[in-house]
């Protein structure tokens, strides 16, 4: 993680999720008044293969309570030691001290804490914000092979978008979220080269979520193949590529070899349920903003419980 000290404001919020905690059983569920619980906020990611790096820059969070007074929280400088962040509900007495995080460090099942256990009155809360910074040099950027590429976000976003969501925290209790910050969604390159970050997120609750994991043969994985699992919500689905029309895949995981030569892959912070899983050659070649001739093999259904490896191989 690097951090430097120059940004400007910008918001990028959890937009166009669909995830009712309290329903779900989530961590903090219950709606609760008097006391204190704890809330964690992590970070993960989906692979691209467009970019070696994709460093997004956060400065702080929102969170908006049922009723009361929205709780920002600034990234500050430790005054005990300058290397290291401290969270503030209040304005930074020391110099500003975003987090600045490489999401591509972040894929199969890694994450990175925004947010640790920190202390909130017990209640109901109506949504949560991340505070990104995009518009400054090299604070959210993309590195590829021709370069550094500053990240812009389309115009609107400016003021702020932001997940109307509910989640509970409980009083004595413990919340934890993780947000899956979706690149293959999230990054596209316009016909001017703009590189631009559209925020396509999800929020999961961490101790309610599974994954599947498996093994790629290598007869799949052929010359100039760019591999990758994708994962879509409900059984015998037919795979299509990444582009906002339905089915869209709910995740993507990356394939790799390990270091004993074979080909692996974990989709992670997947929510119960059932799934359809198949692997493709072509993901470099599937673009978020396009429909795109995609081509999928092995699909396969398969069902994910809470706090379960869920194992498939190709």
């Amino acid at each position: 993680m690097k951090t430097i000290t120059r940004y400007s404001i910008l918001t990028v919020i959890l937009a166009g999720l669909s995830l009712m905690l309290a329903a779900c059983g989530s961590s903090g569920s219950g709606t609760t008044t008097g006391g204190t619980g704890t809330l964690s906020l992590k970070v993960t990611d989906g692979p691209v293969y467009m970019a070696d790096h994709v460093y997004i820059q956060f400065h702080g969070i929102e969170i908006q309570p049922d009723s009361g007074k929205r709780i920002t929280l600034n990234y500050c400088q430790d005054p005990m030691d300058a290397t290291k962040t401290v969270v503030s509900d209040s304005a930074c007495t020391t110099p500003v001290a975003p987090r600045q995080l490489d999401l591509l460090a972040l894929s199969g099942g890694l994450t990175n804490v925004l947010l640790d256990t920190y202390t909130l009155p017990a209640g109901h809360y109506s949504w949560i914000r991340l505070m990104v910074d995009t518009g400054g040099s090299l604070d959210s950027y993309l590195v590829d092979a021709t370069g550094d590429h500053e990240l812009t976000i389309p115009s609107g976003a400016e003021t702020g978008l932001k997940l109307n969501r509910g989640f509970d925290v409980a009083a004595g209790g413990h919340a934890d979220f993780t947000v899956d910050f979706d690149l293959p969604k999230s990054i596209h390159v316009t016909g001017t080269g703009e590189y631009m970050l559209r925020p396509t997120l999800r929020l999961v609750d961490s101790v309610e979520t599974g994954t599947v994991a498996g093994t790629v043969s290598p007869s799949l994985v052929t010359t100039g193949c760019t591999p990758a699992v994708y994962v879509f919500a409900g059984e015998n689905v037919t795979p299509d590529d990444i582009d906002d029309i339905a089915p869209d895949p709910v995740t993507t995981a990356k394939v790799g070899m390990n270091n004993m030569g074979v080909y692996t892959y974990t989709a992670a912070f997947l929510e119960p349920g059932f799934y359809t899983v198949a692997f493709t050659c072509q993901a470099a070649q599937d673009d978020p903003m396009t429909d795109d001739a995609i081509g999928f093999s092995g699909a396969a259904n398969v069902t994910v419980s809470a706090r379960t490896d869920t194992p498939y191989n190709f």
